[in-house]
């Protein structure tokens, strides 16, 4: 049985959105200390739409896999549905990843999220900050 399904060795053999967006709406950077995978997430954004969105990431080839799959996720869909994306629908629709590599969908998760909420505030929408886990150490909110 082969470690990775085709689609992780397609995503990451020919990642789909690769590269960055000049004055995108919303970019979030996330890392993992543990493995050193960082992945960037960049979203252009009109009427509460994902027009564009693009990936930097340096790590392995399951973090490159999971990233591509993101961005193909949310590209074209509400803001609300990139927020909802969860780490396990990363991985399902990369036909799974090993128990060792899940943290690589978590990050696409969490890369998404901080994109989503740089993009609240610069464009100063209110939003719930109980969607941002880390949003009372994150540095960026007056609140506790």
């Amino acid at each position: 049985m082969a470690l990775y399904s085709e689609k992780v060795m397609d995503h990451f053999r020919n990642p789909r959105n690769v590269g960055s967006i000049e004055n995108a709406a919303g970019v979030g950077e996330v890392g993992n200390a543990k493995c050193g995978d960082i992945m960037k997430i960049y979203l252009q954004i009109e009427d509460e739409i994902i027009t564009d969105v693009k990936f930097e990431t340096f790590g392995c080839g399951s973090a490159i896999a999971s990233s591509s799959m993101a961005t193909e996720l949310i590209k074209g869909k509400p803001v609300s549905e990139a927020l909802a994306l969860s780490n396990k629908a990363v991985a399902q629709a990369l036909d799974g990843l090993p128990a060792h590599k899940l943290h690589c969908s978590v990050l696409a998760e969490e890369a998404i999220k901080a994109a989503v909420q740089d993009y609240y505030e610069k464009a100063g929408i209110e939003y719930d900050h109980a969607q941002f886990p880390d949003c009372a150490s994150c540095g960026h909110c007056d609140e506790t």
